[in-house]
């Protein structure tokens, strides 16, 4: 009987603990990040046999890094990825790349710059 006499308040500061909202217990802050505005460049993409062309307009404040990449549809024709290229700030640039043959897939990737 003495035993639970003694471990009472202890149980009790544990139940306590562990049962007061989030907002009490002590934690580090970390600053919220505000909603991640918009950046991605519109792009228009244009096949034409072996050749392919897109051209991306940046209508945002933000650096959008652009690259094309073509999957080719022969097995030995090498699918190709062309380097990024900066779209700044309400500037367009043009991306080319081709395959040997038919293409069988075309595509821009965005990233922040």
């Amino acid at each position: 009987m003495r035993l639970s006499r003694s471990l009472a308040p202890v149980t009790l500061a544990l139940a306590l603990a562990f049962c007061a909202p989030y907002e009490a217990s002590p934690h580090a802050r970390v600053a919220e990040e505000s909603p991640s505005s918009p950046f991605e460049a519109e792009c228009r993409t244009d096949v034409s046999g072996s050749h392919v062309v897109a051209h991306c307009h940046n209508p945002y404040p933000g650096v959008d890094r652009v690259r094309l990449h073509i999957e080719c549809d022969r097995w030995w024709d090498l699918d190709t990825d062309s380097a990024p290229v900066d779209a700044g700030p309400a500037v367009t640039v043009r991306l080319t790349g081709r395959c040997w043959k038919e293409v069988r897939s075309a595509w821009i990737s965005h990233q922040r710059g």
